[in-house]
C-alpha cells in the first residue's frame, strides 16, 4: 500500500520535473539552431508595399520590377 500512496503524492512533482527538463532541452536546441544560422537579416522591409502608391496591373505583371 505504501507504493501507491507514494506514487500519487509525488506525481505532480515528477510531472513538473519532466516539463522543466523538456523546456530546457527545447531551449538548448533553439539556442544551438540560432547559433548555427547566425543573425537574421531584415528582409521584410523590401517586401512591404508603399501604401501611398496605387497597385496597377503593370506593377503586378512587370517581370523587371525592383
Amino acid at each position: 500500500m505504501g507504493i501507491h500512496y507514494d506514487y500519487k503524492s509525488t506525481k505532480s512533482a515528477k510531472l513538473m520535473e519532466k516539463q522543466a527538463k523538456r523546456e530546457k532541452k527545447l531551449a538548448e536546441k533553439k539556442a544551438k539552431r540560432l547559433a548555427k544560422e547566425g543573425p537574421k537579416k531584415k528582409e521584410t522591409d523590401a517586401l512591404t508595399l508603399d501604401a501611398s502608391k496605387p497597385i496597377t496591373l503593370d506593377f503586378l505583371t512587370n517581370p523587371n520590377k525592383e
